[in-house]
């Protein structure tokens, strides 16, 4: 006997078993055909030298309900228990997908059927009189409710201090405090002051989340943080405050990774990552395409920075032309006035000879020492730049090997949909490109909210309850900060 999701091509023992068990009552074969391959429907089937069972469940993304279709055995394999399988299997997939309760219908004399379902926690909610034709006899609605965990997610991989509480695919805080302004003075960020700026905020972050969320800490089921990659310093400040909570409060610990956690964080904006899908992950420490086909179980590494990372280019560029740290939103202002074809700057790794070792690679050193160059030639022949055409022309350079690079990905793999994630997301340009180019290439385009692209803590929480929904151990008590740690390791044991 083995269970196994249901696919076009057991159609016909499907209907074997409906109009056997519903006769005038059974549901069409076209209808059962596009129940199997509607994208929000899930069915099971049992098998045992055959079809013997099914059944389905329709959950539609961020409604966080799911509704019973069916549940259906085979008369000569009535009376094994199968129906209780198949029903223990649709309310794991309900919580998996994050519905907060189950809904279903059946046929009032179907005392059997009502029976299992009371002993799962189903109750009546409501009558339908007649509802199945041609019999005319009535529907019970019944209702269950899933007890979604609560997980409270830490970030501290650079600059920011973050704690979010989520309540399975539901964001309940998403607390946040930056220490940009102490990094300011530097021109940059310092890792010693990063790690001294976590010990301090971590405290109120944590109670500003609690606030948000209206629980207390001991209502959270589980714990996650981020263990990697990042500055190490930074990492075992939040690795510390999540072990103490750990064990202080006896909740379980989830050690994930931290750029997995920014596809994570769109399961928080739509209720569920679509995949297989691209994602292109652009920040101050990191410029990453990353393939993922499962969240928890299958993110392929396509390729990153090999020297400078897109935002940590910014800052530089914004040096260079006299602009203030952080240079990202400095440049993004001054380029909405200038000529972006003013200068052609270098596309770094984008000739045909890079393309055998660095297809999706990038990089920024160059790029960003074109701009100095040019600055300076200027400066020698005493003539005036326009610091609005420069950072326009700098900025399509950035914007345009990024999204070429990671449309190509999408075309090689025949991967439909591209999602952003990192705070340079939050530039203007790189997201009107990304709809133009995403439109013109048929591929859908995801770019979370701004408050869930930047690090935060929400987006770890989010990892960390896909896994506790799914069903996955928890970290050992002896991981530690990994500042290097590699994308496709999305939870450390």
């Amino acid at each position: 006997m083995e269970l196994k999701l249901l696919t076009a091509a057991d159609v016909a023992a499907v209907m074997e078993i409906e109009q056997d068990l519903f006769g005038s009552e059974a549901w069409a074969e076209r209808t059962v055909l596009s129940e199997i391959e509607n994208p929000f429907t899930h069915y099971i089937g049992i098998f045992d030298g055959g079809l013997v069972g099914y059944a389905g469940l329709n959950s539609v993304p961020a409604s966080f309900s799911a509704d019973i279709q069916t549940i259906a055995v085979a008369a000569g394999s009535q009376g094994k228990c199968y129906g209780k399988l198949l029903l223990e299997w649709l309310m794991d997939r309900a919580l998996q997908l994050g519905a907060e309760q189950v809904v279903l219908e059946v046929r009032a004399d179907n005392d059997r059927a009502v029976g299992l379902y009371n002993k799962f926690g189903f109750e009546q909610i409501d009558l339908r009189k007649r509802y199945y034709q041609p019999s005319g006899v009535d529907a019970l609605v019944m209702r269950v409710q899933v007890n979604q965990p609560i997980v409270l997610g830490i970030e501290s991989t650079c600059d920011e201090t973050g704690v979010g509480i989520v309540r399975g695919n539901r964001l309940l805080a998403n607390a946040l405090h930056s220490s940009m302004d102490e990094h300011a003075k530097f021109g940059g960020v310092v890792p010693e002051v990063a790690a001294r700026a976590h010990l301090e905020a971590f405290e109120p972050t944590l109670q500003r989340a609690l606030d948000e969320a209206g629980i207390t800490i001991e209502e959270v089921d589980a714990i996650a943080v981020a263990n990697g990659p990042g500055l190490a310093g930074a990492l075992m400040v939040g690795i510390g405050a999540a072990k103490g909570l750990s064990l202080a409060h006896n909740k379980p610990l989830y050690a994930v990774n931290h750029l997995v956690g920014h596809v994570g964080a769109d399961v928080l904006e739509r209720g569920t990552v679509s995949l297989p899908t691209i994602a292109l992950l652009v920040s101050g420490g990191h410029t990453s395409l990353l393939l993922v086909r499962d969240l928890l179980e299958d993110v392929e590494f396509l390729g990153e920075t090999i020297d400078d990372a897109a935002g940590e280019a910014f800052d530089k560029v914004a040096r260079v032309l006299g602009l203030p740290y952080p240079g990202g939103p400095q440049i993004d202002a001054i380029a909405a006035t200038g000529n972006p074809k003013a200068v052609r700057f270098p596309r770094g790794l984008s000739l045909p000879k890079d393309m055998e070792k660095h297809r999706f690679d990038f990089s920024f050193s160059g790029l960003k020492t074109a701009v100095a160059r040019h600055v300076e030639k200027a400066e020698i022949l005493g003539e005036e730049i326009s610091k609005p055409d420069v950072a326009a022309s700098f900025r399509e350079a950035v914007v345009d090997v990024l999204l070429t690079k990671a449309i190509a990905a999408c075309e090689m793999y025949d991967v439909p949909r591209l999602l952003l994630g990192g705070g340079v997301v939050a530039n203007a340009r790189l997201r009107q490109v990304a709809a133009e180019r995403c439109q013109e290439a048929g591929i859908e385009l995801r770019i979370p909210k701004f408050s869930l692209c930047t690090d935060n803590g929400a987006m770890i929480a989010s990892i960390g309850a896909q896994l506790v929904m799914n069903g996955k151990a928890p970290s050992s008590i002896g991981f530690g900060a990994e500042s290097t740690l590699d994308v496709t390791q999305v939870q450390t044991h």
